[in-house]
């Protein structure tokens, strides 16, 4: 039995998990692009299930829309992604991700390093900030974004 390829927005939003408004939001947004059926309502490609999955995905680590609609705009309109279609994706993508994961990482460490000495402030903190030097430095968070 084949598959019909197109679907309706209800069906795209069950499958995954995704209210209908941030269906037609994405939509309205260009991060997916629907057809009309005879009886003008919306008609997506299955494939759309993977993009509206990735979206979800890019969302979660952070990423912003423009950034999502820049990548998406690379897939294949009317077919779906193929295996190098997504790891042409992971490789831009890639630099970013990396960026970010030290970003965290380095917050962490420097959340646990002020915590760490018990007084929770940085105005107060003899150990890493004595008389507020980091001040100095410009506004901000200082010892993280550098």
């Amino acid at each position: 039995m084949v598959e019909d390829r197109f679907i309706s927005i209800g069906y795209l939003a069950r499958r995954t998990g995704v209210a209908v408004s941030a269906i037609r939001f994405y939509e309205e947004k260009g991060l997916l692009t629907s057809l009309r059926s005879s009886g003008n309502q919306r008609r997506f490609l299955r494939s759309d299930i993977r993009r509206v999955s990735f979206v979800l995905i890019a969302q979660k680590l952070g990423l912003g829309l423009a950034e999502i609609e820049r990548e998406l705009s690379s897939l294949p309109q009317g077919r779906t992604p193929t295996m190098e279609d997504w790891e042409r994706i992971s490789l831009s993508m890639r630099e970013a991700i990396d960026a970010r994961i030290a970003l965290l990482e380095l917050t962490r460490r420097k959340l646990d390093e002020c915590i760490g000495c018990g007084c929770l402030s940085l105005a107060k903190c003899r150990l890493y900030n004595r008389d507020d030097e980091a001040g100095a430095l410009g506004p901000g968070p200082r010892f993280v974004l550098k």
